[in-house]
Protein backbone atom coordinates (compact mmCIF):
# COMPACT_ATOMS: atom_id res chain seq x y z
CA UNK A 1 0.00 0.00 0.00
CA UNK A 2 2.96 2.36 0.56
CA UNK A 3 3.73 2.28 -3.17
CA UNK A 4 0.07 2.93 -4.03
CA UNK A 5 -0.05 6.01 -1.84
CA UNK A 6 3.31 7.25 -3.17
CA UNK A 7 2.20 6.97 -6.81
CA UNK A 8 -1.03 8.80 -5.96
CA UNK A 9 0.87 11.53 -4.14
CA UNK A 10 3.35 12.02 -6.96
CA UNK A 11 0.64 12.53 -9.55
CA UNK A 12 -1.63 14.55 -7.27
CA UNK A 13 1.35 16.77 -6.48
CA UNK A 14 1.36 17.95 -10.10
CA UNK A 15 -2.21 19.26 -9.79
CA UNK A 16 -1.77 22.80 -8.56
CA UNK A 17 -2.61 25.01 -11.55
CA UNK A 18 -3.07 23.54 -15.03
CA UNK A 19 -5.95 25.91 -15.76
CA UNK A 20 -3.76 29.02 -15.50
CA UNK A 21 -2.93 29.12 -19.22
CA UNK A 22 -4.20 28.12 -22.65
CA UNK A 23 -2.19 26.89 -25.62
CA UNK A 24 -2.33 25.15 -29.00
CA UNK A 25 -2.06 21.56 -30.11
CA UNK A 26 1.18 19.81 -30.92
CA UNK A 27 1.93 18.29 -34.28
CA UNK A 28 1.63 14.55 -34.65
CA UNK A 29 4.11 12.86 -36.94
CA UNK A 30 5.37 9.38 -37.56
CA UNK A 31 6.72 7.18 -34.79
CA UNK A 32 10.42 6.44 -34.29
CA UNK A 33 11.52 3.12 -35.71
CA UNK A 34 11.37 0.24 -33.26
CA UNK A 35 14.73 -0.03 -31.45
CA UNK A 36 17.04 -2.96 -32.00
CA UNK A 37 16.99 -5.01 -28.82
CA UNK A 38 20.29 -6.09 -27.26
CA UNK A 39 19.01 -9.33 -25.78
CA UNK A 40 15.84 -11.27 -25.00
CA UNK A 41 14.62 -11.86 -21.48
CA UNK A 42 11.59 -13.49 -19.83
CA UNK A 43 8.53 -11.37 -19.19
CA UNK A 44 7.92 -9.88 -15.77
CA UNK A 45 4.90 -8.80 -13.77
CA UNK A 46 4.60 -5.02 -13.54
CA UNK A 47 2.63 -5.29 -10.31
CA UNK A 48 -1.01 -4.91 -9.25
CA UNK A 49 -3.33 -2.19 -10.51
CA UNK A 50 -4.09 0.79 -8.26
CA UNK A 51 -7.19 2.51 -6.96
CA UNK A 52 -8.37 4.87 -9.70
CA UNK A 53 -10.09 7.25 -7.30
CA UNK A 54 -6.82 7.95 -5.47
CA UNK A 55 -5.55 10.10 -8.33
CA UNK A 56 -8.78 11.09 -10.10
CA UNK A 57 -9.05 14.74 -11.16
CA UNK A 58 -5.36 15.70 -10.87
CA UNK A 59 -4.04 18.18 -13.43
CA UNK A 60 -0.47 18.66 -14.62
CA UNK A 61 1.40 21.79 -13.55
CA UNK A 62 4.74 23.18 -12.50
CA UNK A 63 7.11 22.70 -15.46
CA UNK A 64 9.41 25.54 -16.34
CA UNK A 65 7.82 27.03 -19.47
CA UNK A 66 11.10 27.86 -21.15
CA UNK A 67 12.33 24.29 -20.77
CA UNK A 68 9.02 22.94 -21.97
CA UNK A 69 8.43 25.23 -24.96
CA UNK A 70 7.70 23.09 -28.03
CA UNK A 71 7.50 19.31 -28.24
CA UNK A 72 10.53 18.43 -30.29
CA UNK A 73 12.29 15.26 -29.25
CA UNK A 74 15.42 15.73 -27.23
CA UNK A 75 13.89 18.55 -25.17
CA UNK A 76 15.37 19.57 -21.85
CA UNK A 77 14.95 17.05 -19.05
CA UNK A 78 14.85 19.75 -16.40
CA UNK A 79 16.23 18.93 -12.95
CA UNK A 80 18.67 16.02 -13.08
CA UNK A 81 18.51 13.48 -10.28
CA UNK A 82 21.69 11.74 -9.13
CA UNK A 83 22.27 8.46 -10.95
CA UNK A 84 25.09 5.94 -10.70
CA UNK A 85 25.95 2.72 -12.51
CA UNK A 86 25.92 -0.66 -10.79
CA UNK A 87 26.22 -4.34 -11.54
CA UNK A 88 24.30 -4.99 -14.76
CA UNK A 89 22.95 -1.47 -15.29
CA UNK A 90 24.22 1.91 -16.45
CA UNK A 91 23.64 5.55 -15.60
CA UNK A 92 21.53 5.75 -18.77
CA UNK A 93 19.32 2.93 -17.45
CA UNK A 94 18.75 4.74 -14.16
CA UNK A 95 18.01 8.04 -15.85
CA UNK A 96 15.57 6.39 -18.22
CA UNK A 97 13.56 5.03 -15.30
CA UNK A 98 13.65 8.35 -13.43
CA UNK A 99 12.50 10.28 -16.49
CA UNK A 100 9.85 7.78 -17.54
CA UNK A 101 8.21 8.10 -14.12
CA UNK A 102 7.60 11.78 -14.86
CA UNK A 103 6.43 10.95 -18.38
CA UNK A 104 3.96 8.35 -17.14
CA UNK A 105 2.71 10.62 -14.35
CA UNK A 106 1.48 13.17 -16.88
CA UNK A 107 -0.25 10.47 -18.93
CA UNK A 108 -2.11 9.34 -15.80
CA UNK A 109 -3.29 12.91 -15.22
CA UNK A 110 -4.49 13.17 -18.82
CA UNK A 111 -6.29 9.83 -18.63
CA UNK A 112 -8.01 10.83 -15.39
CA UNK A 113 -9.83 13.66 -17.17
CA UNK A 114 -11.79 11.37 -19.49
CA UNK A 115 -14.59 10.47 -17.06
CA UNK A 116 -15.20 14.05 -16.00
CA UNK A 117 -14.89 15.75 -19.39
CA UNK A 118 -17.61 14.02 -21.39
CA UNK A 119 -15.31 11.70 -23.32
CA UNK A 120 -16.84 9.14 -25.65
CA UNK A 121 -17.18 5.55 -24.54
CA UNK A 122 -14.11 4.22 -26.36
CA UNK A 123 -11.95 7.15 -25.33
CA UNK A 124 -12.97 6.48 -21.73
CA UNK A 125 -12.07 2.81 -22.11
CA UNK A 126 -8.70 3.66 -23.62
CA UNK A 127 -8.04 6.25 -20.91
CA UNK A 128 -8.84 3.69 -18.21
CA UNK A 129 -6.38 1.22 -19.77
CA UNK A 130 -3.68 3.89 -19.88
CA UNK A 131 -4.43 4.92 -16.30
CA UNK A 132 -4.16 1.38 -14.92
CA UNK A 133 -1.14 0.26 -16.94
CA UNK A 134 0.92 3.38 -16.36
CA UNK A 135 0.21 3.45 -12.62
CA UNK A 136 1.46 -0.13 -12.46
CA UNK A 137 4.53 0.81 -14.45
CA UNK A 138 5.30 3.79 -12.21
CA UNK A 139 5.26 1.44 -9.23
CA UNK A 140 7.55 -0.98 -11.06
CA UNK A 141 10.01 1.79 -11.97
CA UNK A 142 10.06 3.14 -8.42
CA UNK A 143 10.75 -0.34 -7.08
CA UNK A 144 13.51 -0.95 -9.65
CA UNK A 145 15.24 2.28 -8.64
CA UNK A 146 14.81 1.74 -4.89
CA UNK A 147 16.17 -1.80 -5.03
CA UNK A 148 19.36 -0.43 -6.60
CA UNK A 149 19.75 2.44 -4.17
CA UNK A 150 18.94 5.05 -6.84
CA UNK A 151 17.08 8.33 -6.38
CA UNK A 152 13.33 8.12 -6.96
CA UNK A 153 11.71 11.34 -8.24
CA UNK A 154 9.78 13.36 -5.68
CA UNK A 155 6.86 15.68 -6.39
CA UNK A 156 9.32 18.58 -6.64
CA UNK A 157 11.46 16.72 -9.16
CA UNK A 158 8.43 15.88 -11.29
CA UNK A 159 7.45 19.53 -11.48
CA UNK A 160 10.85 20.34 -12.99
CA UNK A 161 11.19 17.42 -15.40
CA UNK A 162 10.16 17.55 -19.03
CA UNK A 163 10.52 14.60 -21.36
CA UNK A 164 9.94 14.32 -25.12
CA UNK A 165 6.26 14.46 -26.02
CA UNK A 166 5.06 15.85 -22.72
CA UNK A 167 2.43 18.59 -22.85
CA UNK A 168 3.11 22.17 -21.82
CA UNK A 169 1.04 23.71 -19.01
CA UNK A 170 -0.92 25.58 -21.69
CA UNK A 171 -1.77 22.37 -23.53
CA UNK A 172 -2.78 20.66 -20.29
CA UNK A 173 -5.07 23.61 -19.53
CA UNK A 174 -6.52 23.43 -23.05
CA UNK A 175 -7.29 19.75 -22.56
CA UNK A 176 -8.83 20.42 -19.17
CA UNK A 177 -11.10 23.09 -20.65
CA UNK A 178 -12.41 20.84 -23.45
CA UNK A 179 -15.56 18.73 -23.26
CA UNK A 180 -17.24 16.06 -25.35
CA UNK A 181 -15.95 15.44 -28.87
CA UNK A 182 -13.48 18.33 -28.58
CA UNK A 183 -11.99 16.64 -25.52
CA UNK A 184 -11.79 13.38 -27.47
CA UNK A 185 -9.96 15.10 -30.32
CA UNK A 186 -7.47 16.86 -28.07
CA UNK A 187 -6.95 13.83 -25.84
CA UNK A 188 -6.16 11.56 -28.80
CA UNK A 189 -3.96 14.16 -30.50
CA UNK A 190 -2.01 14.95 -27.36
CA UNK A 191 -1.73 11.34 -26.20
CA UNK A 192 -0.36 10.23 -29.57
CA UNK A 193 2.35 12.86 -29.25
CA UNK A 194 2.92 11.82 -25.64
CA UNK A 195 3.34 8.18 -26.66
CA UNK A 196 5.67 9.17 -29.49
CA UNK A 197 7.85 10.88 -26.89
CA UNK A 198 8.06 7.65 -24.90
CA UNK A 199 9.10 5.79 -28.07
CA UNK A 200 11.82 8.38 -28.60
CA UNK A 201 13.07 7.80 -25.05
CA UNK A 202 13.20 4.05 -25.69
CA UNK A 203 15.06 4.59 -28.95
CA UNK A 204 17.59 6.84 -27.23
CA UNK A 205 18.16 4.28 -24.49
CA UNK A 206 18.81 1.41 -26.88
CA UNK A 207 21.08 3.62 -29.00
CA UNK A 208 23.58 3.20 -26.14
CA UNK A 209 25.16 -0.24 -26.71
CA UNK A 210 25.83 -0.65 -22.98
CA UNK A 211 22.32 0.24 -21.81
CA UNK A 212 19.25 -1.97 -21.54
CA UNK A 213 21.11 -5.06 -20.39
CA UNK A 214 19.38 -5.46 -17.02
CA UNK A 215 16.80 -8.25 -17.60
CA UNK A 216 13.92 -6.55 -15.76
CA UNK A 217 14.58 -3.19 -17.37
CA UNK A 218 14.99 -4.73 -20.82
CA UNK A 219 11.63 -6.50 -20.66
CA UNK A 220 9.92 -3.43 -19.25
CA UNK A 221 11.31 -1.09 -21.91
CA UNK A 222 10.43 -3.55 -24.68
CA UNK A 223 6.88 -3.81 -23.34
CA UNK A 224 6.54 -0.01 -23.25
CA UNK A 225 7.64 0.22 -26.87
CA UNK A 226 5.25 -2.49 -28.09
CA UNK A 227 2.26 -1.32 -26.03
CA UNK A 228 2.55 2.33 -26.94
CA UNK A 229 2.99 1.63 -30.64
CA UNK A 230 -0.20 -0.43 -30.53
CA UNK A 231 -2.07 2.32 -28.69
CA UNK A 232 -0.88 4.94 -31.19
CA UNK A 233 -2.34 2.82 -34.01
CA UNK A 234 -5.66 2.60 -32.14
CA UNK A 235 -5.72 6.32 -31.40
CA UNK A 236 -4.98 7.25 -35.01
CA UNK A 237 -7.97 5.14 -36.10
CA UNK A 238 -10.15 6.80 -33.48
CA UNK A 239 -9.04 10.26 -34.65
CA UNK A 240 -9.85 9.35 -38.25
CA UNK A 241 -13.31 8.17 -37.19
CA UNK A 242 -13.84 11.37 -35.22
CA UNK A 243 -12.87 13.50 -38.23
CA UNK A 244 -15.32 11.78 -40.55
CA UNK A 245 -18.29 11.07 -38.30
CA UNK A 246 -17.86 13.32 -35.30
CA UNK A 247 -17.57 10.24 -33.10
CA UNK A 248 -14.48 8.36 -31.88
CA UNK A 249 -16.33 5.04 -31.53
CA UNK A 250 -15.88 2.31 -34.12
Amino acid sequence: MRHVHRVAALVAGLAVGACAARGGTGAVGGEPEAPTAHASTPAHDHGPSHDHAAMHGAAMQGHDHAAMHGQGHGASHGSMLPATAGRGYTVADVQFMQHMIAHHAQAVVMAGMAKTHGAGREVQQLAEKIDISQRDEIEFMERWLAERGQAVPTEEHLREMHMPGMLTPEQMAQLDAARGSEFDRLFLTFMIEHHRGALEMVKDLFADPNAGQDPELFQFVTDVDVDQRAEIHIMRSMLAMLATSGRSEF
